[in-house]
């Protein structure tokens, strides 16, 4: 059995973490080849296949799966010891990298920029709009939900790991169409029956929660014309006349061309939860956005739950 170099472990994470090679091959700023040998010499160590290659990249094994839970503890104490050395500075300096959805960094967090710039010109906050780090459903392990990003607003709350949570508020969910749209179909039914409808769904990847549900509920003998997980996309289609779909009402109540048919005590709502790393919090310049965050978002309550259209 070949000796184990324990530097092959900081590219097994880095793999892990990334799901491909070129992902982790950007991350450790080698090349792709270099990231594969690494690979190959720690699996000739451990006599153990760490990764099944697919197509859609590199997935664990039972095996990867094990060791990557033996070193989460550890790489999140290495990864803690410049975090702690910074945090004794108490500066207002620095990136600091959001985790959200699409809808939420457009609608709620852009808008706010121009103040919280003019507060902290020296944070550059960098926003990540990735659905696997943001989206409903089971939270992913935290090093692999949280590893490139040091905050992240999530449509769930997370289960696993050293966390700091908050839940911020709930996001609602309204029905809504295009008033041309609405002058050449059927009136609603009041139980929720969207047959002779055509409707802009969720992607069939979206967990089946809240809004989610409602749509597919309610459209199931309607006509699907269009599906997305983003909101965005959802609304512009919608403005088109296309049909009817779900969006979040802070999203669509600001926008042009769009009727709101019900609203969230009929379509449901989700929960907005901010998490962190507990470690990070000690760091002054990610403290000041999370409190950026929470009060932006907190003015805005009536907004995200569907009470006002300003």
């Amino acid at each position: 059995m070949k000796a184990l170099d324990w530097d092959d472990l900081r590219f097994f994470l880095a793999v892990a973490a990334a799901g491909s090679l070129s992902a982790a091959s950007r991350e450790l700023e080698v090349n792709t080849t270099t990231v594969l040998r690494r690979i190959g010499a720690l699996e000739e160590a451990l006599d153990s296949r760490l990764f099944e290659r697919l197509r859609s990249g590199y997935s664990l094994t039972a095996e990867g799966a094990r060791l990557l839970k033996t070193l989460e503890p550890v790489d999140q104490g290495l990864s803690s010891l410049a975090r702690d050395f910074k945090a004794q500075a108490e500066d207002f300096r620095g990136q600091v990298r959001l985790g959200t959805s699409e809808a939420v960094a457009a609608g709620l967090i852009a808008p706010a920029m121009a103040g919280f710039a003019e507060t902290y010109p020296d944070i550059a906050l960098d926003i990540v709009t990735d659905p696997s780090l943001t989206g409903p459903g089971t939270a992913p392990r935290v090093m692999n939900a949280l590893r490139d990003v040091d905050i992240a607003l999530r449509l769930a709350r997370p289960t696993q790991g050293d966390m700091l949570v908050r839940k911020l508020g709930d996001i609602a969910y309204g029905l809504y169409a295009a008033p041309d749209y609405l002058k050449a179909k059927p009136e609603l039914s009041p139980e929720d029956d969207l047959s002779g409808h055509q409707i802009i769904g969720f992607s069939d990847d979206d967990k089946p929660l809240g809004p989610v549900w409602y749509l597919s509920r309610a459209a199931r003998e309607a006509a699907i014309v269009m599906r997305s997980s983003s909101a965005a996309s959802r609304a512009a289609a919608a403005q088109t006349g296309l049909g009817l779909t779900v969006l979040p009402c802070f999203l669509a109540d600001q926008m042009d061309g769009l009727t709101r048919l019900a609203g969230p005590e009929r379509v449901g709502a989700l929960e907005l939860w901010l998490l962190t790393r507990g470690d990070l919090t000690r760091l002054t310049h990610v403290r000041a956005v999370m409190d950026f965050l929470i009060g932006e978002i907190q003015r805005r309550s009536a907004l995200l739950a569907g009470q006002t259209s300003g």
